[in-house]
């Protein structure tokens, strides 16, 4: 007798086949069990699914071929692993088989029996016990937030300035959660990669090395399945990771930490566009698991929901010992002559650091040498041939640099278009800047007579692997007087010598038509401003410099006063008034083609049809526009917002427009995806 299952694949988000397939099997396979089977002439990964509601047997029955084999071994993935799979494609309109298989590790799809076999005997020894030494003492306001937050339940945010110590509470909460439920286990989640190592060894330090793991793109297939599979048996009480680790199967979770959760590194930008926070709060809320979100600059979207008290919010205003927040000093730019990039007095400022032996931190997000390169005598710049954009000039290496498609080229010798000898660069980035900064301090000397050592650390410099800790190494032993970079320097980094930090070019977010840019903004700010002053015998002294034109904007007079919620009450008020979110609901539909007119053509299309659709009364759909870089390596970008006060009548308009854009057809027509609450318009 053959048993008819259930299984995802890994079809395409927009194929008629996204949904489960049914598959035969001689005996009764339970939900959730990993299975190889046959799809089209691939034999591919999938996993068996719950019993098909009433209405999908028809889709099932288009396969209907035997199971290939079981991977036995691995116990079945969760019910509530499988929910959170299920919710995650029909929020953000994706195919059921994507986001599941995207979740698992790769090398799953490809190992063989024999193979996986020999991984599952390589067991890991049990989890240590908390560590007894390295704790420090809790202050008053650590303690208080440790205290409210184990007496209630729910979603937490924990709102703590930089440096009030909120990895601790983190430490601790895992901590009292081990003790409390000693099987239990816990998901802590940073932004980005370069934030794992040095929290991992906080965790390592307290926990012990066996059951801790972590999860995250840059690791090895195999580092990777070896953690995943720590996970999903339970021998990993701790999984620490970036955006990706949401999907880590962990039948114990009971507690999930979301670091820095204003961070947009936790909203993925390709395929399954999800948003991590989001997952993690709606994770916590179906399993059970208490969620904690830090920042000291909370998303509005976060923060609102702690005004409203769905988020229980807990402060932390104060840094840790005798630690303080940098004085916000601004430079009016209007007042120094044209192109200055460092003005007199903050170069003072730098030098006075210098001769005290203390460390500054220079911050402009745009690295390479220049943004342009361009001829005197021409209308010549260095624009990319298969974008909208302009190839980069990096200095180092002599190279053009597309940063959206990566096409590279030397430098020419000599102006293409007029055979101009003279071409020069405009603008200025973190290469550049690092280079001006040495020829401006060249006279200057140390206490002990050497010259200023400067230091760059962006996306450039810590491409080779061990490029970053390297680096960050040599800040933290101060061998680094000035150190000068991106905003990856800026994020969650403890630079103990640090006093001064000085933003060059804050104003590029004021005006922008994006109206999340002031958020972002803001936030970037206090982030890099909270490097500054955490060394108790330095903090008197430690100042942050904004260079900028517009001293006079309110967002400055926030920031100076490190007043976060000021800042916050006034963008909410502007933002409920244009009904933007929180207040509303968006969702983007972009498209990719060989032609401009025909991406917006096939969204024109898709809007004409979508009049009689389920909720489509209450949803506003904006006209297609090209993308803000509207051609990426020869294809052409255009997008459709969609808007609605009402987050249930736009995800059952999403659902029911999904088949309309299926079937709307344009010669030329490469992809179309849909993003749902969209970071950036």
């Amino acid at each position: 007798m053959s048993h008819r299952l259930a299984v995802v694949v890994p079809t395409p988000a927009h194929s008629s086949l996204s949904g489960p397939l049914s598959y035969r099997s001689e005996f009764p396979l339970a939900p959730g069990v990993l299975v190889r089977v046959p799809l089209g002439k691939r034999e591919v990964l999938g996993v068996v699914w719950d019993a098909p509601q009433s209405g999908e047997d028809e889709r099932l029955a288009l396969q209907d071929k035997p199971v290939a084999g079981v991977l036995e071994g691995i116990a079945p993935l969760g019910h509530s692993w499988r929910q959170l799979v299920t919710f995650s494609a029909n929020y953000y309109q994706r195919g059921l088989g994507e986001v599941a298989l995207a979740a698992l590790p790769p090398q799953l799809r490809d190992l063989s029996a024999q193979q996986l076999s020999r991984r599952l005997k390589r067991k890991d020894g049990a989890a240590d016990g908390a560590q007894a030494a390295q704790r420090p003492p809790l202050t008053a306001e650590q303690g208080l937030a440790l205290q409210q937050f184990e007496s209630g339940e729910g979603c937490f945010l924990l709102f703590g300035a930089t440096g009030s110590g909120k990895t601790e509470v983190y430490l601790r909460a895992v901590e009292r959660l081990f003790e409390a439920q000693p099987q239990a286990q816990a998901l802590v989640m940073v932004p980005e990669i370069n934030l794992t190592p040095q929290l991992e060894a906080r965790f390592v330090e307290r926990f012990g090395e066996a059951g801790v793991v972590a999860l995250h793109s840059g690791m090895t297939h195999p580092q990777r399945l070896k953690s995943w599979l720590a996970a999903h048996a339970g021998g990993a009480r701790i999984v620490l990771g970036t955006r990706m680790a949401v999907f880590a199967s962990m039948p114990r979770l009971a507690l999930i930490v979301v670091d820095e959760e204003h961070d947009p590194s936790y909203k993925q930008q390709e395929g399954a566009r999800y948003s991590a926070r989001d997952l993690a709060v709606w994770r916590g809320r179906n399993e059970g698991a208490r969620v904690l979100l830090g920042s000291a600059t909370p998303s509005l979207e976060s923060w609102q929901a702690s005004e409203k008290g769905r988020y229980t919010r807990l402060a932390m205003p104060s840094r840790v010992g005798e630690g303080r927040l940098p004085a916000v000093k601004l430079v009016d730019m209007n007042l120094q002559p044209k192109k200055t990039v460092f003005s007199p007095q903050l170069l003072e400022a730098i030098q006075q650091r210098v001769a005290r032996g203390e460390q500054s931190l220079m911050f402009l997000n745009r690295r390479g040498y220049a943004p342009v390169l361009a001829c005197t005598s021409c209308d010549w710049k260095s624009e990319c041939p298969n974008c909208s954009a302009f190839r980069v000039f990096h200095k180092v290496d002599r190279t053009l640099r597309c940063h959206h498609c990566g096409f590279t080229e030397r430098v020419p010798r000599a102006c293409p278009a007029c055979g101009n000898v003279d071409i020069a660069p405009l603008g200025r980035g973190t290469e550049r800047l690092e280079e001006h900064l040495g020829e401006l301090l060249a006279d200057v000397r140390l206490p002990g007579g050497g010259p200023v050592r400067i230091a760059r650390m962006d996306a450039d410099t810590t491409r080779l692997k061990g490029a970053l800790q390297a680096q960050l190494a040599q800040v933290h032993s101060g061998d680094v007087d000035v150190l000068v970079g991106t905003q990856m320097i800026t994020k969650g980094h403890d630079f103990r010598r640090i006093t001064l930090v000085a933003a060059l070019n804050a104003d590029s977010a004021l005006f922008s038509a994006d109206f999340r840019a002031p958020e972002r903004l803001f936030g970037l700010l206090m982030q890099a401003g909270g490097r500054a002053g955490r060394d108790a015998l330095q903090a008197g002294s430690s100042e942050m410099w904004v260079q900028t034109f517009h001293p006079a904007h309110p967002l400055f007079a926030a920031l100076r006063r490190h007043d976060y919620p000021a800042f916050a009450a006034q963008q909410l008020k502007e933002r409920e008034q244009a009904l933007m979110p929180p207040f509303g609901y968006q969702a983007l539909v972009r498209a990719d083609a060989r032609t401009q007119e025909v991406a917006q053509a096939f969204l024109g299309a898709a809007a004409a049809a979508a009049a009689e659709l389920e909720g489509a009364p209450q949803v506003t759909l904006y006209p297609a526009v090209p993308m803000s870089v509207q051609r990426v390596a020869n294809v052409e970008r255009a997008q459709m917002l969609v808007e609605s006060a009402s987050r249930t009548a736009l995800q059952k308009f999403l659902a029911a427009w999904h088949p309309v854009l299926q079937a709307t057809r344009e010669k030329g027509m490469i992809r179309w995806a849909v993003d749902v609450d969209p970071l950036a318009i």
